[in-house]
């Protein structure tokens, strides 16, 4: 069955393909669509890496938005000779959440897709999370536990951290996720009017899951696969970051408790006009 999304016309037919096509971007042969696609990319010294990363996003996207975390390398210098349109954001705080709020900030795309800049994730996957996206998911996230997904780069100790964490998240919010901690996510930009994004580490990927669900959002999982950092080393800590996410759940449930416990506003039903 074809997925393509055709324009809506009103009034006379568009039946110029020149016209169709400078507002429809074909994806593949069976999907296009008409809402711009912002890519976010946090990266702090690393150049040697965005080669790759950019090699595998499509070229349908609508913008590059590369948050720099102040690097000391010639991480700006190199998006944009890779991407000369590439929009570079001047981190101001520190960590990967307070560069993903800034970066999101930037964007003018209808849907935003979070990618690392370390070369685990495969750009050429973007095609999976945008179709579940107009297929009508609000967010689409990236399981490496899905059927079809995978994980080169996870030791036991954080397989194991991230399903305890993973399963507390579905038992406390009453979310299905299979995956917690992983940070190749979409959505639609109307999102974010809708959650509130106050953390500024890498526990930022947890406060979205839950925050999404307690809003009510629909959420679709993707399969993704996660590849090895390429170069570099990483700045995740199991244990410390590990911590982060837990306080961010406890006090993501401790909130909605409060927010249970508060008494409703009290109203009397009275016709409208009349006082009383």
């Amino acid at each position: 069955m074809s997925s393509f999304l055709r324009p809506s016309v009103s009034g006379q037919e568009m039946t110029e393909p020149s016209r169709i096509a400078a507002q429809y971007r074909a994806i593949t042969s069976h999907l296009a669509i008409a809402p711009p696609v912002s890519v976010v990319i946090p990266a702090m010294n690393e150049a040697e890496n965005l080669p790759y990363v950019f090699k595998t996003l499509p070229e349908w996207i609508h913008e590059v938005v590369l948050v720099d975390g102040n690097s000391t390398d010639n991480t700006v210098d190199v998006a944009r000779e890779l991407r000369p349109d590439v929009k570079v954001v001047k981190q101001v705080g520190k960590g990967k959440g307070d560069a993903l709020i800034s970066g999101f900030a930037a964007c003018t795309g209808d849907i935003i897709v979070m990618v690392d800049a370390d070369g685990s994730a495969d750009g050429q996957e973007i095609v999976s999370y945008v179709s579940a996206l107009v297929g009508g998911a609000d967010f689409a996230k990236g399981s490496r536990f899905a059927n079809g997904g995978g994980t080169d780069d996870m030791t036991t100790i954080r397989r194991l951290g991230n399903w305890v964490l993973c399963g507390l998240v579905n038992r406390k919010f009453g979310a299905r996720y299979t995956d917690l901690c992983y940070g190749y996510n979409a959505f639609w930009r109307h999102c974010l009017d809708k959650i509130t994004l106050d953390c500024t580490g890498f526990e930022i990927e947890t406060l979205i899951n839950i925050r999404v669900v307690k809003a009510g959002l629909k959420v679709q999982e993707v399969p993704s696969h996660e590849y090895n950092r390429i170069h570099g080393v990483s700045n995740l800590n199991a244990v410390r970051d590990g911590i982060r996410v837990l306080k961010v759940i406890l006090k993501e449930k401790a909130v909605s408790k409060a927010a249970r416990r508060r008494p409703a506003p009290f109203s009397v039903n009275v016709p409208r006009g009349e006082v009383s």
